[in-house]
C-alpha cells in the first residue's frame, strides 16, 4: 500500500496508540472527581498540557484541550466573534479557508455579523495589504489559514499579526492544522490570539485536538454545563487523548529534521509531474513540504482516484471534508483559476513516513495511467 493522502488524515503512530491505551486503562478516573484516581488523572492531564504548551512556546493555561480542528475553529471564531459582538460584528477571512472556518462564518453571517472573503492570488496567497484594507473599526474577527490544505501554500500569518498590533478590537485567529509540526510558526512573534491544531494529522489519533487562546483574550464558550478547560470548554476531558496528542507532537519534533528529506521529495515530484503531458501542477514550489495539488483537465478526478486505488495506491481530490461533492474546488476558485483546472484538481500528500521508492511507484504507474484516462475522455 502507498498511502499518499496524509492532509486528510496520518497512521498513528504506534507508539502514540500504545500511549493512549495506557493513559486509558491506567488513568481512567474523572479528572473533577476529588479522589485518588480523580487526582492522578488530572495530575496526567496537566502534565500532558503542560507538554503541549512547551512545544508551542506558550503557557499551559492558554492550551485548550478539543476534539480536533472543527470543533477549536468553530470555538475559536464563534467563540471571539460572539463575546466582542458588542464591539462590531464584522469578521475577515479568506475565501479558500478549511470547510469548518467557511461554515462558522456563514452561520454567525446568518446571525447579523457581516463577513468579508478575500480572494488569493494566482501562487495561492493571500495578501497582507488586501486583509488590512478589510479590517474596520468594527471588525472583532481576522481568520487566516498558516498551510492551506489543498495546494500547500504558506500564507503571511505573521506579517498579518504584527499589522494587526494596531488594531486591538480584532482577534486574530489562525488555523494551524496543516502547519502543525511541518511549517514552523511562532504563535508570540506572529501575535496570534487563537490558534487551532488537531492530532490525526500528526500521526496522533482522531479527535483529538487544541485550541490555543492566548492570556487576555476573551470567547464564549459554545457548550455550557461544567467548568472543564477554563470554563470555556465544558465537558469531561479526554485525558488519554490529550495524553496521545502530547505523545504526538514530541514524536514529530524529534523528527523534525525529515522535513528537509520531504522538501526534496516535493521538488522531485512537482518536477516529474512537470514532463507529464495533461499534468499542471497548482502548488507553489516554496509551500509546505508535504502537499502537492495537480489539475488534469478533462479527466474526472474521482476517476483517477479510483483508478489509483486499485492499484492500492491512496490519493485524494480535494479536502476530506468536500471530496465526495462534486463542486469545483474553492480553493483553486479563490486563485482566479480556470473552470477545467477547478474541477479536475488531485492532491498528493507525504508524511514524514514517505518514502522515495513509493513516490517512484506512484509517479510510474500516473505516467502509465493519464494517457490511458485522456484516450478514454475524449473517444
Amino acid at each position: 500500500m502507498i498511502y499518499l493522502d496524509n492532509s486528510a488524515t496520518t497512521r498513528p503512530d504506534p507508539a502514540v496508540v500504545e500511549t493512549y491505551m495506557k493513559a486509558s486503562l491506567g488513568f481512567f478516573g474523572n479528572p473533577s472527581s476529588l479522589h485518588t484516581l480523580g487526582v492522578e488523572a488530572e495530575r496526567l492531564l496537566n502534565e500532558a498540557r503542560n507538554r503541549v504548551a512547551a512545544y508551542l512556546g506558550v503557557s499551559s493555561n492558554e492550551i485548550i484541550f478539543t476534539s480536533g480542528g472543527t470543533e477549536g475553529n468553530n470555538l475559536a471564531i464563534k467563540g471571539a466573534a460572539k463575546a466582542r459582538k458588542h464591539r462590531g460584528k464584522h469578521i475577515v477571512t479568506t475565501s479558500a479557508e478549511h470547510a469548518s472556518v467557511l461554515a462558522t462564518c456563514q452561520s454567525l453571517e446568518a446571525e447579523g455579523f457581516e463577513v468579508t472573503y478575500i480572494d488569493l492570488d494566482p501562487r495561492g496567497l493571500v495578501s497582507v495589504e488586501s486583509v488590512m484594507a478589510a479590517v474596520r473599526p468594527d471588525t472583532v474577527v481576522v481568520s487566516v489559514h498558516h498551510v492551506n490544505n489543498e495546494i500547500g501554500a504558506i500564507q503571511p500569518v505573521e506579517d498579518i499579526g504584527k499589522r494587526l498590533m494596531d488594531w486591538p478590537n480584532a482577534m486574530f485567529h489562525v488555523d494551524h492544522v496543516q502547519g502543525l509540526s511541518k511549517v514552523p510558526l511562532s504563535l508570540n512573534d506572529a501575535h496570534i490570539d487563537l490558534c487551532t491544531g488537531s492530532a490525526h494529522k500528526i500521526h496522533g489519533l482522531k479527535g483529538t485536538g487544541f485550541l490555543y487562546k492566548r492570556k487576555g483574550t476573551n470567547i464564549s464558550p459554545l457548550q455550557h454545563g461544567g467548568n472543564q478547560e477554563f470554563n470555556v470548554r465544558t465537558g469531561t476531558e479526554n485525558v488519554a487523548g490529550a495524553v496521545a496528542l502530547a505523545k504526538a507532537l514530541r514524536l514529530m519534533g524529534e523528527r523534525g529534521s525529515e522535513l528537509k528529506r520531504l522538501e526534496s521529495l516535493k521538488g522531485y515530484v512537482i518536477k516529474e509531474l512537470k514532463k507529464i503531458e495533461g499534468v499542471i501542477v497548482n502548488s507553489p514550489l516554496e509551500g509546505a513540504p508535504h502537499i502537492i495539488n495537480m489539475s488534469l483537465p478533462c479527466i474526472k478526478p474521482e476517476v483517477v482516484v479510483q483508478a489509483l486505488a486499485e492499484k492500492d495506491i491512496y490519493v485524494s481530490t480535494k479536502s476530506a471534508c468536500s471530496s465526495k461533492e462534486s463542486e469545483p474546488s474553492h480553493v483553486l476558485q479563490s486563485m482566479g483559476l480556470a473552470h477545467e483546472r477547478t474541477v479536475s484538481a488531485i492532491r498528493i500528500s507525504f508524511s514524514v513516513e514517505t518514502t522515495k521508492e513509493e513516490l517512484d511507484r506512484f509517479l510510474m504507474e500516473f505516467r502509465q495511467l493519464i494517457p490511458e484516462l485522456m484516450e478514454v475522455a475524449q473517444s
